[in-house]
């Protein structure tokens, strides 16, 4: 846009402002005009903001479109000019136009933190993107069990733990522990829940004799840690028994985490994968629609 055509704007705007200003004469109080005369000016200039365009998004910085994106890294060499120069020589070749080093601080034993800024001249077409997302119709802490009662009736036992060498109770802990999690209870409050949380680095076996002696309804699987793929071998080995004996269809079973998607759930062989941020009613309400529409009960 033009500088002559927002100083046309700016000035069209004034006139209505002007012309707002002029009610005041004709019975119109002074705040009420004063008000909408400054609306006026906002809303025309917000009409010359730029719009993005969902076909081809960028990176946003200090004006659309920009491409302005923030790295940060290390790299296993001294700080000093040597270390800046290597990052921005990486940042060129990772297709960065202008990368600059904002940063950089010795972290010990020879490494280099490094925070760099650039600009990207790709783009992607949001407007077609698809992200496969769990489909539930979310209830509340007294509409779950309400569902439950109606729609159930009976009991479901859920069964939480952190599977593998994951150590990291945190997340399970939000979801099954009674006192919950951000103002939400969790699953141990529910009154139509037997919820068992078995805690961390509980092998896949172990989960699978405690779903046959409680004869569960549900298993949730927390994976925190996912340093070579380690999660992904941990839900996939716990998929494998559950076939093997026999009983897989007969549960809902969900993955967590914070590298966890639904569409990564589905893949590994699971009905649900809940990211960072999920709370307990979201996952007790998926559990059980899940219940009654595969006809579980």
């Amino acid at each position: 846009m033009s500088v002559n055509a927002l100083d046309s704007s700016r000035g069209d705007a004034q006139g209505m402002a002007q012309g707002t200003a002029q009610n005041v004469g004709q019975g119109t109080a002074p705040g009420d005009a004063q008000g909408t005369a400054q609306g006026a000016v906002q809303s025309a200039w917000r009409g010359e903001v730029a719009k993005p365009d969902f076909s081809r998004i960028r990176p946003y910085g200090d004006t659309m479109n920009d491409g302005k994106v923030q790295l940060s890294f290390s790299l296993p060499v001294p700080d000093g000019p040597e270390a800046v120069e290597a990052a921005r020589q990486l940042g060129a070749k990772m297709g960065l136009s202008t990368p600059t080093v904002v940063h950089h601080e010795d972290i010990g034993e020879g490494f280099t933190f490094i925070v760099m800024y650039g600009n990207t001249e790709h783009t992607v077409d949001y407007a077609h993107i698809q992200v496969p997302k769990v489909e539930t119709t979310v209830m509340d802490f007294y509409e779950v069990n309400e569902y439950i009662r109606d729609n159930i009736g009976r009991h479901i036992t859920v069964i939480g733990a952190c599977a593998g060498d994951d150590a990291h109770t945190v997340g399970i802990d939000a979801i099954m522990n009674m006192k919950g999690y951000n103002g939400e209870y969790g699953l141990e409050r529910y009154p139509e829940i037997d919820a068992f949380n078995l805690g961390s680095q509980v092998t896949p076996e172990e989960l699978l004799r405690k779903a046959v002696e409680l004869n569960a309804d549900a298993l949730l699987v927390s994976q925190v840690v996912t340093q070579k793929d380690t999660h992904v071998h941990t839900l996939s080995a716990l998929v494998d028994l559950l076939e093997a004996e026999g009983i897989r269809e007969k549960l809902v079973l969900i993955a967590g985490g914070p590298r966890i998607s639904h569409e990564l759930a589905l893949e590994l062989g699971y009905d649900a994968g809940f990211g960072p941020g999920t709370l307990a009613p979201e996952v007790a309400s998926f559990i059980v629609e899940e219940i009654v529409r595969r006809r579980l009960a």
